[in-house]
């Protein structure tokens, strides 16, 4: 017996020696990471309890780093996230490789959690929405808002704002059914038909909350003529969000038909058959580019031309030649996109939406390009500031549906916990988190 307690006391004096020593947890983000997606939540968990983590770029597919905590363990069990415990010795080493300054790493600290806002209808119908549902999945926190909401200021209680899948110009995405809404149809960049907002099968106002009738009389509630106006109005409030320091993340036409509404603020390009009356003829003449954030130089399709504008990149490419590849910016020189497109891969397979890939020939001047598909000139993932926030633009609807069609069921992330698309979508969610660093830089 006194030989037993004895072995025991020694196994117990030596998990105090190596828990006493255990200084921090890291969770790796390379390729023996069971969930990169549930990472970024436990990052975002520990930030909302009042801890901070040192974001470490470039290492190990950029990892995270934090003092070791029981509770944190613990989450890291419980949400299945890869973690390993270290001690000062090891916290040492691996500061002294990321600073040395020929090595293409950095660490920046995260120290506040972001408040996270979607404009969204609460009701999308048959639509998903690729950040709604990796929000979900990662457990991270966020409110809706949506037209009511911002006229009403209500962004002034965010650090970050995604736009999901809008038709900011008021014509419904230019994809009714044929028969039911103006005499219209067929698909546009492989989808077949379109409820506001997004991808959503037959125009039907009956069946969807968010359809042609529902947001005229949003409009008339809130004190617009037309829905155009209404949208007018919102775009240009987050416009505004941005401008006075907020994050803004965008993905398909929630990116192209945002700057096109902007610029068309002197004019009508709307046509008769989406809210009663014409378009402007001079429509063109009239668009405005100083108005907006990442585009410019593109011509604006009124009238039953499908899509928006030349923005969108007109494509044809089959679906196993379509990837996009990753800039590999300085960790240490060129915070904010290093930050923005860290992954465990660097070349990343494609995927369709009403905006897919946007035309660089039409990009501002100052707007980084992050991920692009060079034969075809098109970048898919894009970064600027404005006036004292930043906004990031992604194309395409859902980083693990190569084409959604109406009525899919949503994707299950359960089944694509290493997506090294979707995690381009978390980047941004803890990009806020950083705000000193990155303005800083």
């Amino acid at each position: 017996m006194h030989r037993i307690l004895k072995h025991c006391w020694t196994f117990l004096l030596v998990l105090i020696a190596i828990y006493g020593r255990a200084s921090s947890i890291l969770l790796p983000m390379d390729e023996v990471q069971k969930d990169h997606l549930k990472s970024y939540g436990i990052a975002f968990w520990i930030l909302k309890n009042g801890n901070t983590v040192d974001w470490l770029l470039n290492y190990r597919g950029g990892s995270f780093l934090t003092a070791y905590n029981k509770n944190t363990e613990n989450e890291c069990k419980i949400r299945g996230v890869t973690y390993e415990v270290i001690d000062d010795s090891k916290v040492s080493e691996m500061m002294t490789q990321i600073n040395d300054p020929s090595v293409n790493m950095d660490v920046v600290k995260l120290e506040k959690a972001p408040r996270i806002a979607l404009y969204s209808p609460r009701n999308k119908g048959g639509l998903e929405d690729a950040v709604e549902l990796v929000l979900k999945y990662a457990e991270i926190p966020f409110d809706y808002v949506y037209d009511e909401e911002v006229m009403k200021g209500d962004l002034q209680k965010y650090d970050w704002l995604h736009l999901h899948h809008e038709d900011f110009t008021g014509q419904y995405s230019k994809m009714g059914n044929r028969g039911r809404f103006g005499g219209f149809g067929g698909g546009y960049g492989g989808f077949p038909g379109n409820t506001v907002g997004g991808f959503g099968g037959e125009f039907r106002p009956e069946d969807n909350a968010e359809s042609k009738t529902a947001q005229e009389a949003r409009a008339q509630k809130l004190g617009f003529k037309k829905v155009s106006k209404m949208k007018l109005a919102v775009a240009q409030r987050i416009r505004d969000f941005c401008a006075n320091g907020g994050f803004l993340f965008a993905m398909c036409s929630g990116a192209d038909s945002f700057d096109i509404a902007l610029s068309a603020y002197k004019t009508d390009i709307v046509d008769t058959q989406y809210d009663g009356d014409p378009s402007d003829p001079n429509a063109q003449s009239k668009i405005d580019y100083s108005q907006t954030l990442a585009f410019r130089n593109f011509t604006v399709y009124t009238g039953m031309q499908r899509g928006f504008s030349d923005i969108n990149n007109q494509r044809r490419i089959p679906r196993e030649e379509d990837f996009f590849t990753l800039f590999d910016f300085s960790a240490k020189w060129d915070v904010v996109p290093s930050m923005l497109t860290q992954d465990h891969e660097r070349v990343i397979k494609g995927f369709n939406g009403l905006a897919t890939a946007f035309n660089k020939d039409k990009l501002k001047p100052g707007v980084t390009v992050m991920g692009e598909m060079k034969t075809l000139n098109e970048a898919r993932y894009i970064h600027g500031e404005y006036g004292k926030g930043q906004w990031t633009f992604y194309g395409g609807h859902d980083p693990e549906d190569y084409q959604h069609s109406p009525g899919d069921p949503p994707t299950d992330l359960s089944l694509h916990p290493n997506s090294p698309g979707y995690r381009l979508i978390l980047n941004n969610i803890l990009f806020p988190a950083a705000r000193k660093k990155s303005q800083k830089t």
